[in-house]
């Protein structure tokens, strides 16, 4: 919503004041909003909700809300409820304006909460630790222990399930969230919980054990939740605000940001990287927070880079004859001042360099962070190509500044039908892209085991 639509909403509520004003007349929670210049949203952490990273807050949720209240023109306030009992508990005392919290809309639900448009669905899976037997239904279950959280959709689902299951018998935790429940499969200290496929998809990589053993509902809605009220101003407001971010494609773009570097899960790879993070981050942390912080990137997402390009090995070599920490060909080396490429200092240095100016050279209208995708790809591909691809997304109808455009159309540089017709000709687009979707998925995986750079072990350990 633009300021001048507040400004009239604004007149028009002190112009009906004036007129007429109650002794127990009461602002509706949209004038409240806007009056107030402050929407207080509740919410709580999660991979697929709100957590903290260095720059900041992020997160699905942290985003839709975030711009909801630009929307607004107002101030945004969240609140971080401990678990789900207390996301709900400071909903219904008024103490938020509503709920983003990953919240599934089920019918037990519906009976207090006004659930807005949907921005994604799940299905519930119940998961259990991999090297353990497979139960393949509710029945095969038996004597292994069950913990799910407290006051959620899960425990919900398993009450109901309990009608056809008599037997069926869990633990309710109010201490622990859902990451925390994974960890515990992962351990082996439960023997079983339920995720919801989206959370299970971002946590999946931290918990490389777990193991999916069959659904447990369909797929069901997942949405902001409103106390059940005479009062829906505040409500609509944000069913328009739905409706506008679905047709203009920017809830795609928040959803691919999150999600769509995460393709099939691969045990080995998740499995190889981290004990790679044990026994070969520690020798080169120290380099790439120091070229990172030269060029103003973030370290974890140097350092992923470098792992895709050599697995963290200052002696890789490739066949085409790139070689060192971050691969760098005789002419790239030799443009950064890079005299011995398998040296892992100016290696490092030479590649964050390169990123640098890659990231430089790009048109200014690209934001983050797909600018930080492209740049990757070009540091694959080339710069050139990386053009290419872009006037190939613009010819066909996509967004050239957005990566979730510009991706689905980078395979067309094999394409003789498109490349003809480039300046730089053919390419291996569909490489270019696995390159930075790899890096982005060992990107968070990085900023998960580095999240307190200052206080972590390793990093410590390592200067």
């Amino acid at each position: 919503m633009v300021p001048v639509v507040k400004a009239l909403l604004l007149y028009s509520t002190l112009l009906a004041g004036v007129l007429y004003v109650p002794p127990s007349a009461q602002l509706t929670q949209l004038q409240d909003v806007l009056q107030n210049n402050r929407l207080t949203v509740v919410t709580r952490k999660s991979p697929s909700t709100y957590y903290e990273e260095l720059a900041g807050p992020s997160g699905p949720e942290f985003d839709l809300v975030s711009m909801f209240a630009e929307w607004l023109d107002v101030e945004l306030t969240v609140t971080v409820a401990d678990d789900l009992e207390q996301v709900f508990s400071l909903l219904m005392r008024g103490r938020a304006h509503f709920a983003a919290a990953g919240l599934t809309q089920t019918a037990e639900r519906q009976k207090r909460l006004r659930f807005a448009p949907p921005y994604q669905h799940v299905v519930q899976q119940l998961v259990y630790r991999q090297g353990s037997v497979r139960p393949r239904s509710i029945g095969d279950l038996g004597e292994g222990r069950l913990v799910v959280m407290a006051g959620s959709s899960h425990a919900e689902r398993l009450r109901e399930l309990r009608q056809q299951y008599p037997k069926l018998d869990w633990e309710e935790s109010q201490i622990l969230d859902g990451g925390e429940l994974l960890r515990k499969v992962e351990t082996g200290e439960i023997n079983y919980t339920v995720a919801d496929s989206n959370e299970l998809r971002l946590s999946r990589r931290f918990y490389p054990h777990v193991r999916v053993a069959f659904e447990l509902s369909e797929a069901q809605p997942i949405g902001w939740a409103f106390p059940i009220g005479g009062d829906d101003t505040l409500y609509r407001q944000a069913v328009n605000f739905f409706v506008e971010i679905h047709n203009n494609g920017i809830l795609e773009q928040i959803l691919e940001r999150y999600y769509g570097h995460l393709g099939d899960f691969d045990y080995v790879e998740t499995t190889t990287l981290m004990r790679h993070i044990e026994e070969r981050l520690p020798n080169y942390i120290g380099l790439f927070r120091e070229a990172a912080g030269r060029h103003g990137i973030d370290w974890r997402l140097l350092a992923a880079m470098a792992y895709q390009e050599s697995h963290w090995d200052p002696e890789a070599v490739s066949p085409t004859g790139v070689r060192g920490i971050m691969m760098l060909t005789r002419i790239t080396a030799k443009q950064m001042g890079v005299k011995r490429r398998t040296d892992p200092e100016q290696s490092i240095h030479g590649g964050a360099r390169y990123l640098h100016q890659l990231k430089n050279r790009l048109p200014p209208e690209i934001g983050k962070p797909d600018r930080d995708w492209m740049a990757l790809a070009a540091y694959n591909i080339g710069y050139g190509h990386l053009m290419d691809a872009r006037e190939i997304t613009r010819r066909s109808g996509g967004n050239p500044n957005l990566w979730m455009d510009l991706k689905r159309k980078l395979p067309l540089l094999r394409d003789k039908r498109w490349y003809q017709s480039t300046n730089y000709g053919f390419a291996r687009g569909d490489e270019a892209v696995r390159y930075v979707e790899n890096i982005r998925s060992y990107y968070q995986i990085l900023l998960r085991e580095f999240d307190h750079p200052d206080t972590d072990r390793r990093t410590l350990q390592s200067g």
